[in-house]
């Protein structure tokens, strides 16, 4: 008792905590079976398990659980030891240093009476009692794993928490339902409601019986479960259903009726009798979704439509589509739209959902291309539709737009086009795209470069011209694909086979990277890149090089030559990084050099620039000519109608001939207006060519420009007279513009001589002065030319379709975590990235 007295008083709350943990662990250990089992029994008296057994059924059921809980009680009994004072002090010096409170508690074996010993084990003492006062109470070890590996007691807390839950207190004391003779049908009747939510809801049950009496708002389409139970005097009826009026009987006629039934209504519920309740019950209706755009319609070069939407819905939206027509009263009926169309579906196209987060409201973009199909850039209608989990279904304003499909620049692949076009429309246009594409390759020589691509088109028209206009659908649609597919070769020349090839080579690089391919595969796999981007740089320089003369071409190669030791750099690059092991960098700068180079394949060479313009400038000619005649054509008719009503004002009343000049007047200024339209359209297509002009900087190229500028004053000119209805002045300040613009296209083409000519003259001489490409930038952003760096700091990201990009990434990445023969670290990195992204 002496040696306990000398323990300092700081230690009495942790050893008095760790004391009461001792009892909770040593308890704990020995009837976790029993509280289990109790556990176990209490959730399933919550929930009513019990209510529908007999009584010999339920005796037998609470005798199993009696004797379950007796015998885990008495071996824990057995196994169980009381802790004591001592037992706490043990554990508690385990957790410090030197256990200072033994040492506290010890008396010196030798040395009593001897100063020196004395003094020392005084020492001794004071230190170990400094340890003593950082002692902290220790928790008790309450993992029961080894005893119970299964996790039987989870089970057991998981049992009670869900009958607290979702049962209810009131089933504790009710063991049968009145089929024998248990203590439900001794306490009397007795009865039990449940309403459960539409599943798509993902809202809770509702147990009646914890539901006061008064107002109840319900969901349209709740499924409502009555139940009575035992003796009488217990009804049920309800206007909520529609259904006709109906009560469940007494317990005398029936031990047990259930009725359900599901809201559609506005109502009453009600249970009379004992313990009885009635609810006002509110019908909660389920909002119909709806869905609107959410931006301007885009389209990619190829001809991929981007269409934004947002679609919501109060419980969440479960499909969706876009159904387009034809706006055939918009459509442009000459040519070979003249004819009436062939019966044609509509186009319907499934809209996308969120791939995360809620589907109540969110926006997503619909990107399909229908470049080939018979209404690309044609005006149409289109109507988005979302449907919700019950079938309601909402729907957009009509959405009036053009089909977006590609454009074709080479002027033979766009008569192609039109001519497929044509015979989609109505298979009667056969003779006359027969035609009209024989007029247009009259002088082939002219036309074709490859004059065996000239001997394909005639193959093609005299397939077409063979079948004629009793063709059947299936060889309609041959045709129409063969000429989408000869547009394409004379648009893109064997690009498109080149770009491909190098994509493949690209994808199957990167698979290689991604599964840890050896060295010597990663190594051929490059090569194949290499190849693949040098015949892809030849293609585009020959496309780019076709209208050069032999010197030209030559001094172009040079140039592919420079770019071609660039992306070599770039390749080499790549290459040290995976040899290295930087996978991710070495991606990263294969994904940018895969960018670049499709980036250059939209690019055009100088001397197509020129060619281009001069075709825009030709045309835009044409265009003003055209407006010209039907100026000069109004003018006419108004002078006719004039003569017209001079002959007439012998033979009528004043007053009549009033209104006829008032009507005359009416209708020539709306074409006048008509025309002045016309003319501002064609202003600024010229101020735009204008501002492209390519030749900036030579005589011949600043005097295309003052050209242009003085046919810009002259139409502006000829649309200010349009407005006033001067006709005649109209037509000669349009006169005007034209000869401006017949000027500026000599000059033109004479700055595009001299450019090819300083070309040919500069071929010689790259290696001296600045280097070629100096000044310019590649598709990355880029400087050319020697000494150019590599890299760039401005974003790559800084464009149309970057929301376009990121989906994409996400729904690889989506892929990619789905497929289980992965690594699990992988899986679980892409699974953390879609988490935060």
């Amino acid at each position: 008792m002496a040696a306990q007295e000398q323990l300092p008083k700081s230690i009495r709350k942790p050893l008095a905590l760790t004391w009461a943990g001792l009892w909770a662990e040593r308890v704990t250990h020995a009837f976790w079976p029993v509280w289990s089992v109790l556990f176990v029994f209490a959730g399933l008296m919550m929930f009513g398990l019990f209510g529908p057994l007999p009584f010999w059924g339920l005796a037998l059921t609470v005798g199993l659980f009696g004797l379950a809980v007796a015998v885990y009680l008495v071996r824990g009994l057995r196994s169980f030891h009381m802790p004591s004072r001592e037992d706490a002090l043990r554990r508690l010096d385990a957790t410090l240093p030197g256990r200072p409170i033994a040492a506290l508690r010890d008396r010196p074996a030798v040395g009593n009476g001897d100063p020196a010993s004395e003094a020392l084990w005084h020492a001794h003492l004071l230190r170990m009692a400094e340890r003593v006062q950082a002692a902290k109470a220790v928790g008790p070890a309450l993992s029961q794993t080894k005893r119970d590996p299964y996790a039987l007691r989870y089970v057991a807390i998981v049992a009670a928490a869900m009958g607290l839950l979702f049962g209810s207190f009131g089933q504790m004391g009710a063991l049968s339902d009145g089929t024998g003779s248990g203590a439900a049908q001794a306490a009397g009747p007795s009865w039990e409601g449940w309403v459960e939510p539409p599943a798509h809801t993902r809202q809770p049950a509702l147990y009646l019986n914890d539901l006061a009496a008064g107002p109840l708002d319900l969901m349209q389409g709740s499924r409502v479960i009555v139940r009575l139970y035992g003796g009488e005097g217990l009804t049920l009826s309800e206007t909520v259903s529609g259904d006709a009026p109906e009560q469940l009987l007494t317990a005398a006629d029936a031990p047990v009726r259930t009725r359900e039934f599901s809201v559609a209504q506005s109502g009453t519920l009600e249970i009379t009798g004992d313990g009885g309740r009635a609810w006002t019950v509110a019908l909660r209706p389920d909002a119909v979704p709806t869905v609107s755009q959410n931006g301007e319609v885009e389209a990619t070069p190829e001809g991929e439509m981007s269409l934004p939407f947002y679609a919501e819905d109060d419980y969440g939206i479960v499909g969706g589509s876009a159904e387009i027509r034809l706006d055939l009263a918009s459509v442009d009926r000459r040519y070979g739209l003249a004819l009436e169309p062939e019966p044609r579906d509509g186009l319907r196209s499934d809209l996308p959902l969120s791939y995360s987060g809620s589907r109540q409201a969110f926006g997503e973009i619909l990107r399909e291309d229908f470049s080939k199909h018979p209404w690309a850039n044609l005006p149409v209608h289109v109507v988005l539709r979302v449907e919700d989990a019950i079938g309601q279904v909402g729907h957009s304003d009509v959405l009036a737009f053009e089909l977006p499909g590609r454009r074709f620049f080479d002027p033979v692949a766009r008569a192609v086009i039109e001519a497929r076009r044509d015979l989609m429309w109505n298979r009667e246009n056969a003779s006359r795209i027969g035609q009209v594409m024989r007029a247009v390759t009259y002088r082939p020589e002219d036309v074709f470069r490859n004059m065996e691509r000239y001997e394909g088109l005639k193959a093609i028209l005299a397939r077409l011209e063979t079948a004629g206009t009793s063709m059947d659908a299936e060889t309609r649609d041959a045709l129409a694909e063969e000429l989408w597919a000869y547009a394409l070769e004379l648009e893109d020349g064997d690009l498109e086979d080149a770009r491909e090839r190098m994509r493949q080579a690209q994808e199957r690089l990167t698979e290689a990277m991604r599964n840890g391919a050896s060295p010597e595969e990663i190594e051929r796999l490059m090569q194949e890149l290499r190849d693949a981007t040098r015949d892809f740089m030849q293609e585009l320089a020959e496309r780019n090089g076709d209208q050069m003369d032999d010197d030209a071409q030559s001094n172009s190669e040079n140039t592919m030559e420079l770019t071609q030791n660039d992306l070599q750099e770039m390749m080499d690059r790549i290459q040290e990084l995976m040899n290295e092991g930087r996978m991710a960098e070495a991606q990263q700068m294969l994904d940018q050099l895969m960018q670049m180079m499709e980036n250059m394949s939209v690019q055009q060479g100088q001397g197509g620039q020129g060619q281009q313009a001069m075709d825009d400038l030709g045309n835009t000619l044409r265009e003003q000519q055209e407006l010209s005649d039907d100026a000069f054509d109004q003018l006419n008719q108004g002078q006719q109608g004039q003569e017209g009503q001079q002959q007439g004002q012998g033979q009528q009343g004043q007053g009549q001939q009033g209104d006829q000049a008032q009507n005359g007047q009416g209708q020539g200024q709306g074409l006048a207006d008509q025309l002045a339209q016309r003319q501002r359209s064609l202003r600024n297509e010229l101020e735009r060519q204008r501002r492209n002009l390519p030749g900036a900087g030579t005589e011949d190229g600043d005097a295309a420009r003052r050209n242009l500028d003085d046919a810009g004053r002259s139409m502006d000119e000829a649309e200010d007279a349009l407005r006033d209805n001067d006709l005649g002045e109209a037509i000669d300040r349009q006169a005007d513009a034209i000869e401006s613009m017949r000027e500026g296209l000599r000059s033109l083409e004479q700055a595009l001589e001299g450019q090819e000519q300083g070309q040919d003259q500069a071929g010689g001489q790259q290696g001296q002065g600045r280097p070629m490409g100096e000044g310019r930038q590649d598709p990355l952003g880029r400087r050319e030319g020697n000494g150019a760096p590599m890299g760039t700091e401005d974003p790559m990201l800084n464009g149309e379709d970057v929301y376009r990009r990121a989906e994409e990434l996400t729904e690889e990445i989506r892929r990619r975590s789905a497929e289980t023969e992965r690594p699990e670290e992988e899986r679980d990195y892409l699974n953390r990235l879609l988490d935060r992204f």
